[in-house]
C-alpha cells in the first residue's frame, strides 16, 4: 500500500445534521477496492484518481492524535462515507482499530458505515466507547449473486447481515442503509421487503434510504460502462427516464410507502431525526428538512 502525505485527518462536518448528527468526518484511506458500480466517490469533485487503488495517509494516527487534542469539544467522527475503512490492507495494519483507540482515549463517538465484515474484529473497543457509536452497513441487494455485480469484491449482502448480528448482539447500535436504490435493478418491493425483514432479523435497529441514486461526470460514465457490461440494454433506459439528472429515483413511488410501511411494521427507526435521537439522544433536533425517502 503507497503512503500519501496529508495535512489533517479530521475535518468538521457542515451537515452532520443531515448525515447522523456527525460532527466530522475522517478518511484514513484514500481510494476503495470494493468495485461498486455506482460509487458517488468516483466523482470528479472528490478529487481521487485511480479510486480503486487504496492509498494511506503518511503519518495519519500522529496527525489524528494531534488534532483530537486541540479539539477541547469531543462530537461524533464519521467514518467510511468516502472510502471504506474496512479495506483489505486494514486487515493488516491495523490503522482505523487505533484510530478507534485515540478517538475513544479522548471521548469521542463515531459514526460508521462499511460493507466488510471486517468490523467485526473491532466490536471490542467499538462497545467500550464511552460517547455515542452508531454502525451502518450498506445493502443494496438481499440476493448476493447479484450483490457480485453491482459490488464485486465488498463482503456479500449474507456476511453483512452477520457482521450486523454480531455487533447487536454485542450490544452495540446498528442499522442498514438501504442506499443507493439502483432504478431497474433494485428498485423492486421483493428486494425492499427482504432486506427490512433481514435487518430486523440481523438485530438492526434502523434502516435510512434515499429512494434512488445520484449519478454525476465521472461516477456516471463509469456506472453507464459497467450497465453495458452487466446489464445490456439498461443504460438507454437510464438515459431516457433521467437524462443528466443528478438525483435519479426509483420510478415506482409506491416503493416510498413500502418502504414506510415495512419499517413501522418491523420496528425499524426510519427517519434521521428519530434514529440520531436514539443512538446519541441530543438536547435538541433540527427540523426534518428535506432529506430523501422519508416520508
Amino acid at each position: 500500500m503507497k503512503l500519501e502525505p496529508a495535512k489533517t485527518i479530521l475535518q468538521k462536518s457542515a451537515h452532520g445534521e443531515r448525515w447522523f448528527g456527525i460532527d466530522y468526518n475522517m478518511n484514513l484511506y484514500r481510494g476503495c477496492p470494493h468495485g461498486c458500480i455506482y460509487c458517488d466517490s468516483r466523482s470528479a469533485c472528490y478529487r481521487v484518481d485511480n479510486f480503486d487503488t487504496v492509498r494511506g495517509k503518511r503519518d495519519a494516527l500522529a496527525i489524528l492524535e494531534r488534532e483530537l487534542r486541540a479539539r477541547r469539544q469531543p462530537g461524533i467522527v464519521g467514518l467510511g462515507a468516502m472510502s471504506d475503512t474496512y479495506n483489505p490492507f486494514e486487515e493488516r495494519h491495523g490503522i482505523t482499530r487505533k484510530a478507534l483507540e485515540l478517538l475513544d482515549a479522548r471521548g469521542f463517538g463515531v459514526s460508521l458505515e462499511t460493507k466488510s465484515d471486517l468490523i467485526t474484529r473491532d466490536a471490542d473497543i467499538l462497545a467500550g466507547m464511552r460517547a455515542g457509536v452508531i454502525l451502518k452497513f450498506t445493502v443494496t441487494t438481499a440476493d448476493d449473486d447479484l450483490a457480485k455485480i453491482i459490488e464485486p469484491r465488498a463482503s456479500l449482502s449474507s456476511a453483512r447481515f452477520r457482521a450486523m448480528k454480531t455487533l447487536s448482539d454485542a450490544g452495540l447500535f446498528t442499522g442498514t442503509l438501504l442506499t443507493p436504490i439502483l432504478p431497474f435493478i433494485t428498485d423492486t418491493a421483493g428486494n425492499i421487503r427482504q432486506i427490512i425483514r433481514l435487518s430486523r432479523e440481523n438485530g438492526a435497529r434502523f434502516i435510512w434510504s434515499m429512494g434512488g441514486v445520484t449519478l454525476r461526470d465521472n461516477q456516471r460514465d463509469y456506472f453507464y460502462n459497467q450497465l453495458d457490461s452487466h446489464f445490456p440494454g439498461l443504460r438507454a433506459r437510464y438515459v431516457s427516464t433521467f437524462g443528466n439528472r443528478y438525483f435519479c429515483r426509483a420510478p415506482d413511488r409506491r416503493l416510498a410507502t413500502i418502504f414506510k410501511e415495512e419499517c413501522e411494521h418491523n420496528g425499524l427507526l426510519y427517519k434521521m431525526p428519530d434514529i440520531i435521537r436514539a443512538y446519541k439522544r441530543p438536547p435538541s433536533l433540527p427540523a426534518q428538512g428535506e432529506i430523501p425517502f422519508e416520508y
